[in-house]
């Protein structure tokens, strides 16, 4: 198995040792929560619209797509999910706050963008074979994970799908952000600060 396979197959325990690192060193700060909250929304609301154009085919074991989809966010950037899921945890490092919280999000981001650097590789490697010079047309008009300023439309046709069928795709996604968040005030409350933060 290749790294970029394994990453792929992995995508969704590889952030557990970071994850672990961020509730052991944690130590919050109203300020801390709030702006990390935000940071958080940021990275959920591109996610959101991310799904809301591709739909459930995000949440596959296979690497492919039966459309390209290049509407929406995805003609401003091609990975938004993948921008969304950075932007969270470094919106994750800065919630739990502790003495190495810059160092934190600075390890989010570099890790982050390489092992989503080698699942993209992947995936691209994929997409070409799948779509031939329409997907490279589309990647020599829209970067990877730094979105444009302006919209490259090439498929008007492509419909977002209804917020709650979007909300459906998305549960387990939600459903650990909370979870992780909640585990942090849980931490805080019973062993950082019992009298309050």
């Amino acid at each position: 198995m290749t790294l970029r396979n394994f990453f792929f197959r992995y995508r969704g325990i590889t952030p557990l040792p970071f994850v672990l690192i961020l509730l052991v060193q944690s130590d919050l700060t109203r300020v801390g929560v709030i702006c990390g909250l935000l940071v958080v929304a940021l990275g959920e609301s591109i996610r959101l619209a991310g799904v809301r154009r591709a739909g459930g085919n995000t949440r596959t074991r296979k690497v492919g797509a039966k459309k390209l989809i290049t509407a929406g966010i995805f003609s401003y950037v091609r990975n938004p999910l993948y921008l969304g899921n950075v932007i969270i945890y470094i919106g994750f490092a800065l919630m739990a706050g502790g003495p190495w919280v810059v160092y934190l999000m600075i390890i989010a981001l570099v890790y982050f963008i390489v092992q989503y650097g080698f699942i993209i590789a992947l995936e691209e490697t994929k997409l070409k074979e799948l779509f031939g010079d329409e997907y490279r047309d589309y990647t020599n008009n829209v970067p990877r994970l730094l979105p444009r300023l302006t919209s490259w439309q090439k498929d008007p046709d492509n419909i977002p799908r209804k917020w709650r069928k979007v909300l459906r795709a998305e549960k387990s996604t939600l459903l650990n952000q909370a979870v992780f968040t909640l585990v942090l005030f849980i931490k805080e409350i019973v062993i950082n600060n019992p009298n309050g933060f």
